[in-house]
């Protein structure tokens, strides 16, 4: 029987330790932590959104194209809902988005460690991993107080979002110390810190709407409110990405899940040292001339209302003081009296809000980064390193990322089951644990 040590005891690592058990091998896992999966315990707000229906490459983004779906294809949603059905996770469904019926991440982390105890894996926490020897037959994994001799490693050290869980960056400089390159990881899925002095006077409000991210040249900025900033010069914006939902406004910027759907491309391009604006628009059901006809109408029906009060009922009044401020109207102007120009004015203010993004939050505050260990030098069919045979890796410390909604757990139960299978089955193991129908 072969001995398989993956470094990390995080989603993707406890996956692997599984799959490589089932498969033959003895396993041990290494958490630098004190208990394992403690990152699984804060997602989806605690509800674990542990896979989604709707798969397709498009969701799992890497520099290497369809790495990332490669390994899915192999191990996926039906294949990750029956698993952990087998391990008494009944799933819950809500449009396309899995959770446990229990409503808790708990209960996730619950069945993978009685099935880790079940399955006889060695589990050592509180235990940092300073280096990863290969020799000439397995490998030597230098641990702080000891070490460790096993045939094969998976590293599964994860990425450096939201450091309090364990996630430290470790996994990089043990990748870079065996020789692989890491693309520089970025925060992603994570709040935008804007340019503008208005945010204090906003933050706290929530409403609907669709949130774009373009950049440009940063010889094209200017202080104050961004319309419009990229273009000059005659310059075009380079559009980036988009999402629609809550948009959650803050004393620094913005935040909620489209911003963070469209955060690591934020990200990217100030990395590359370009400006970066975000273009909101908190009215997508109206074209522009749709809500101009609207304010119109409105404006026709009762033509004594003060300007302050023009849009109460449509939208958020601290919103509405600073759309009447940037649009340059009087908030005691009589509604009977804006002119087509002033409610053009307030029809751009709403539908192309432009605001200036000058960094994301921290790595703290991330949910996962983007960047990684370059998966060019990674086997797309089995995650063995092509530089350390005998390495695997598995989760966030490959440059593989995916949107919120499940994808990047899936990647994590995705890879880590791949990687853990192949790491049993190439470390002369002849024996398979029948626990489970899964091979």
């Amino acid at each position: 029987m072969g001995h398989v040590i993956v470094i990390g005891g995080g989603a993707s690592g406890m996956m692997a330790a599984i799959s490589a058990s089932y498969h033959g091998a003895e396993v041990t896992i290494v958490e630098h932590m004190e208990r394992i999966g403690k990152k699984l315990l804060s997602t989806g707000n605690g509800k674990c959104n542990f896979t989604n229906a709707r798969q397709s490459p498009e969701f799992y983004l890497s520099e290497n194209g369809h790495f990332a779906w490669k390994i899915v294809s192999r191990f996926g949603q039906k294949e990750t809902c029956a698993l952990f059905q087998e391990l008494g996770v009944y799933p819950k469904e809500r449009n396309g988005y899995y959770y446990p019926y229990s409503g808790q991440a708990s209960s996730v982390l619950d069945a993978l460690r009685m099935e880790l105890a079940r399955l006889g894996v060695g589990i050592r926490t509180g235990q940092e991993c300073v280096g990863v020897i290969p020799k000439k037959s397995g490998f030597c994994v230098k641990l702080a107080d000891g070490e460790l001799v096993g045939d094969k490693v998976v590293l599964a050290a994860g990425s450096k979002a939201a450091a309090k869980t364990g996630s430290d960056g470790s996994g990089y400089r043990l990748a870079k110390a065996l020789g692989h390159h890491v693309i520089t990881p970025l925060p992603a899925l994570v709040q935008l810190k804007c340019a503008e002095d208005f945010y204090k006077g906003i933050a706290g409000v929530r409403i609907q709407g669709t949130v774009s991210i373009y950049a440009g040249s940063r010889n094209e900025t200017k202080k104050g409110l961004c319309q419009n900033v990229l273009d000059k010069g005659g310059r075009e914006k380079r559009f980036l990405a988009s999402d629609q939902g809550e948009i959650q406004l803050t004393t620094y910027g913005i935040s909620g899940i489209p911003v963070f759907q469209v955060s690591r491309y934020a990200a990217k391009a100030l990395h590359e040292g370009e400006n970066v604006m975000a273009r909101m628009d908190f009215m997508p059901e109206l074209s522009q001339e749709g809500l101009l006809d609207a304010l119109a109408r409105r404006a026709l029906a009762r033509p004594q209302k003060k300007a302050e009060d023009f849009l109460t009922g449509m939208f958020p009044g601290k919103l509405n003081a600073l759309w009447l401020r940037l649009s340059g109207i009087e908030r005691m102007t009589a509604a009977g009296a804006l002119s087509s120009t002033a409610l053009r004015a307030l029809v751009r203010a709403i539908k192309q809000f432009e605001t200036r993004v000058v960094a994301t939050n921290s790595y703290g505050q991330a949910q996962v980064c983007r960047g990684g260990v370059d998966t060019r030098e990674v086997d797309a069919g089995t995650l063995e390193s092509q530089k350390v045979p005998g390495l695997y890796f598995a989760g966030e410390v490959l440059d593989v990322d995916g949107p919120c909604g499940g994808y990047n757990l899936q990647w994590a139960w995705s890879s880590g089951y791949v990687a853990g299978k192949e790491a049993a089955n190439h470390a002369s193991c002849e024996s398979v644990k029948h626990g489970t129908g899964m091979r």
